[in-house]
């Protein structure tokens, strides 16, 4: 009688564009010989600023979803002399 070895699952991670249909690759992906389980990742969206072409970082990001949330109330100020000796503060 032959000794199995059993191996150890891989896991490989597939990225594709925002415009394409998850469904179908998907679909494709299980034609695939050994391919034995599929997950979809959901992504948290990020915002985008236009004039520099860049993605807001996690920091920035974290405290817009923490004011959006109710966490965090933010700061405001009663007038534009307040706020400016604040940052001046800074």
């Amino acid at each position: 009688m032959e000794a199995r070895t059993t191996t150890l699952p891989r896991q490989l991670l597939v990225t594709v564009d925002g415009n394409t249909n998850i469904a179908n690759v998907t679909r494709a992906i299980r034609m695939l010989r050994g391919v034995t389980d599929i997950k979809t990742a959901k992504r948290k969206p990020r915002l985008y600023d236009p004039e520099t072409g860049e993605y807001l970082n996690n920091k920035t990001m974290k405290a817009i979803e923490d004011v959006r949330s109710g966490k965090d109330q933010g700061t405001t100020y009663e007038s534009f002399e307040e706020f400016k000796k604040a940052m001046s503060a800074l």
